[in-house]
């Protein structure tokens, strides 16, 4: 349930006068260290009611900190543009790299809150929306990112007294004020906000990020007890940080060279890889499902759709040409191809899917991805770039994910293009003897053959673990070039049209 600061709320001015400038102090050094270590980032939600002093807040926090390394993060109503994404994709926008802090007014709390308020959601949907709060901040304590969660309370009347006393007649105000609950105007719907307040914070106060009730009518005390909670989780951010770089790194376990015995057979050893279309099926089928892929994509009933491609496979399986086959059948003002490599060091401040989040396309239009999200359960599982820790929790965090894209009617298709080890190699000396692809062939693809079998076991795994009703994985033959790219935009068209 809730939590408060431990602070009278009846705070003179003479007793702020001596605690403020030691907390100012003290935020500052803890600030730095969050800045030099750049391990992990915070975000400071303020919620709570109008006239409880939300904007004043965060006033106050830019005086005490360094406002270098401090970013304002206020969402509204969603503009047109971020309607015509998953909801969850501002947030993912905007979200603060490691060292870094993070004030938030109108937080994802805030539609459910909204929308339970209002009658749009039902008791149902509201809990619904709580939960995936709480795997969206789960996910983001993992990934480092420490979340500081206060309600600013006010008793109803006083805050409509406050309110009115800013608020002239014409509706503007006589000073900047937040106001977020301006449209929640008639009793039943603040009765209905009150209950749904208290549900939030049954559902979403955990462990790891708890909520803090602060009580808004001393505005000293508010700004003490807030800047005393945040200079705990600063301290305890520092302290965690700290400890792990005293720790004996432990050393990234990749997978042994050589052929590795699989547990047990797996769906890629099941497929029928002599699968094959001659030239004029191929090129009957290719223009068939091409004009379908041009017509639903063009079509009215797009608009209101985005497309979701997700492109693995093995090295010189055909992703490229399969993706260019796509490419052929898709307006080019309407979708984007990403190509996805080693993340940037911009990248690795952030969460894992940051990177891709922002990539999400508006409804209307499509995105592929040539390499994913399914990296870390693969090529960083393999070779030891990340934590057996990381890549475990990865399968739950990317169907979560994935969940948020087709709740927002998003169609996710995912492809793993198969090939034989022998076909693999005859691709690879291919490339070598041609001038205009040898930029195909890397060091990379050599070594990634030597583990073949634990890339094998990675797949089988993913398409296990990932593969939902949602969002399934189609195991593409791919030997037969034909056969795989027809078998894509086939797979394709039948999930827009289903």
């Amino acid at each position: 349930m809730f939590e408060s600061a431990a602070l009278s709320h009846d705070l003179s001015k003479k007793d702020f006068d001596k605690i403020e400038p030691r907390l100012r102090e003290d935020l500052l050094d803890a600030q730095f260290e969050l800045v030099e270590a750049r391990k992990k980032s915070v975000l400071i939600l303020i919620n709570g009611s109008d006239g409880a002093g939300k904007g004043e807040l965060l006033d106050r926090l830019y005086e005490w900190l360094d406002p270098h390394y401090l970013d304002t993060l206020s969402y509204a109503s969603p503009t047109q543009d971020e309607r015509q994404r998953p909801p969850y994709w501002r947030f993912w926008r905007d979200m603060p790299g490691h060292g870094r802090i993070g004030v938030v007014l109108g937080s994802w709390y805030h539609p459910a809150l909204d929308g339970r308020a209002r009658g749009l959601l039902n008791e149902t949907e509201f809990t619904q929306a709580l939960v995936d709060i709480n795997e969206f901040e789960t996910m983001l304590a993992a990934e480092g990112v420490m979340l500081l969660k206060l309600w600013l309370f006010l008793p109803d009347k006083e805050a409509q007294r406050r309110l009115k006393k800013v608020l002239r007649a014409d509706g503007s105000r006589k000073r900047p004020v937040v106001i977020e609950w301006n449209h929640i105007d008639t009793k039943k719907e603040r009765k209905r906000l009150n209950a749904a307040g208290l549900e939030m914070a049954d559902i979403t106060s955990t462990g790891q990020a708890p909520w803090h009730v602060v009580a808004g009518d001393n505005d000293r005390y508010r700004d003490v007890a807030a800047g005393t909670l945040l200079l705990d989780l600063l301290r305890k951010v520092v302290a965690e940080t700290d400890k792990a770089a005293k720790a004996k790194p432990a050393k990234p376990k990749a997978a042994p060279k050589g052929r590795i015995p699989l547990k047990t057979p797996t769906v890629i050893s099941a497929l029928d890889l002599t699968k094959s279309l001659d030239p004029d099926a191929y090129r009957e089928e290719l223009r068939h499902y091409q004009h379908a892929l041009t017509r639903i994509t063009t079509s009215k009933s797009f608009r209101e759709r985005g497309l979701v491609i997700a492109m693995e496979g093995n090295d010189a399986a055909g992703k490229g040409g399969a993706i260019l086959r796509i490419r052929e059948a898709l307006d080019p003002r309407a979708f984007r191809v990403h190509g996805v490599s080693a993340p940037t060091d911009e990248e690795r401040a952030h969460p894992y899917l940051w990177r891709f989040w922002r990539r999400i396309p508006m409804r209307g239009q499509s995105a592929i991805f040539d390499r994913t999200w399914y990296g870390r359960v693969l090529v960083e599982r393999v070779e030891g770039f990340c934590s057996e820790a990381d890549w475990l929790r990865a399968y739950d965090e990317i169907k979560d994910f994935e969940r948020h894209l087709a709740r927002a009617d998003y169609t996710v298709v995912k492809f793993w293009l198969a090939i034989s080890k022998d076909e693999q190699l005859a691709r690879f000396k291919a490339r070598e003897d041609t001038p205009v692809k040898r930029y195909k062939i890397t060091p990379d693809d050599w070594r990634n053959r030597e583990k073949w079998d634990a890339y094998e076991q990675a797949v089988n795994d993913m398409v296990n673990l990932t593969s939902t009703t949602r969002a399934p994985w189609t195991l593409v033959e791919a030997n037969d070039k034909y056969y795989s790219r027809v078998k894509v935009l086939r797979t394709i068209v039948e999930a827009l049209e289903s």
